[in-house]
């Protein structure tokens, strides 16, 4: 089992490798002009530079990288099956921050950004990062066949992906959701004994709160596609290497409470626009947080609150797997 100290240090290893760069990755956004221009669906009215995500991403591998090599506990628990998930990791979050990039700078339809989300699912799932089996009541454990697998896996992947993808909508509110997660995460890991998990989720909180500093109200940098992408192809892939693919019964319940929030408003939204029949992937202001502002919250308020519903739902999934693993 991994100490508190050592998962301390990669937090705020973490949180200080993030706070140095991000304030390079808002130079790079401003001299290659990715900015997040003010619009009739977006609550600011300033310009305000993308590519956040990309502080985000140097700080989490950076951590990583120093906490897989420094930290004995999280150096010995690498077998060779976790490897090959680090590896497949490693490649997958390269092109899902390549992606992101991309999209913040010149803009890329949906559709050709849902296909690369597929695509770098396809290379997490060569990496053993898959869906493969479930523990259902009175059957045990059912092995699914490789086109369920790849289904399961994919539709996941993709979903959890473009569900923090859609929740990135007001300053802070993503990277504040991402912290309460993570913590959650993180606390679940410990309970079943997951230390490369426990680890990358001290990271990740570590590296949410040090972007917090420079994204919550008013913010100075949004993290654009290239860290709610890379968000959420993380919480994707390690919920199902560490939740999904547990023999505990109520498992796949877990992370949805833990991510409650980004995908109950994306099911809310798709849903909304099949029936008014509109495009899926068509934008509109009729978000959790675009309703709370209506009803007179400030930015803030919103933001606090939804922090606080994300939590609660967190508290829930981690109260199933307590009495239901």
């Amino acid at each position: 089992m991994i100490s508190a100290q050592s998962l301390l240090l990669t937090f705020l290893t973490g949180f200080i490798a993030t706070l140095a760069f991000v304030p390079l990755a808002k130079k790079l956004a401003i001299r290659c002009a990715a900015l997040d221009k003010p619009n009739a669906r977006k609550v600011h009215v300033t310009p305000i530079p993308l590519w956040g995500g990309l502080g985000i991403f140097f700080g989490f591998m950076l951590t990583m990288a120093l906490a897989l090599h420094f930290i004995d506990a999280a150096h010995n628990a690498i077998t060779a099956r976790t490897l090959m998930h680090l590896k497949g990791l490693s490649w997958a979050s390269l092109g899902i921050v390549i992606v992101g990039l991309i999209d913040d700078r010149w803009g890329m339809p949906a559709k050709v950004k849902l296909a690369c989300q597929l695509v770098l699912g396809a290379v997490l799932i060569a990496y053993d990062v898959k869906i493969d089996y479930h523990t259902l009541p009175h059957f045990g454990v059912v092995r699914f066949p490789d086109w369920l697998t790849w289904g399961i896996t994919l539709f996941w992947i993709a979903g959890i992906t473009n569900a923090l993808n859609l929740l990135d909508g007001l300053d802070g509110l993503l990277a504040g959701v991402s912290l309460t997660t993570a913590i959650v995460f993180l606390v679940v890991s410990l309970m079943t004994g997951q230390v490369i998990a426990a680890v990358v989720m001290a990271c990740l909180s570590g590296c949410m709160l040090g972007f917090l500093r420079y994204n919550f109200n008013p913010a100075q940098i949004f993290m654009g596609d290239t860290g709610s992408l890379f968000l959420g192809l993380t919480f994707a892939s390690w919920s199902i290497i560490g939740l999904l693919k547990s023999t505990a019964t109520f498992a796949f319940a877990v992370p949805v409470f833990m991510m409650a929030v980004p995908i109950f408003d994306t099911a809310a939204a798709i849903i909304r626009r099949m029936l008014a029949g509109r495009p899926i992937f068509q934008a509109d202001k009729e978000h959790l947080h675009h309703r709370l502002l209506r009803m007179g919250y400030t930015q803030r308020q919103v933001v606090l609150l939804i922090y606080g519903i994300n939590t609660a739902f967190g508290v829930i999934g981690l109260a199933l797997y307590y009495f239901f693993k």
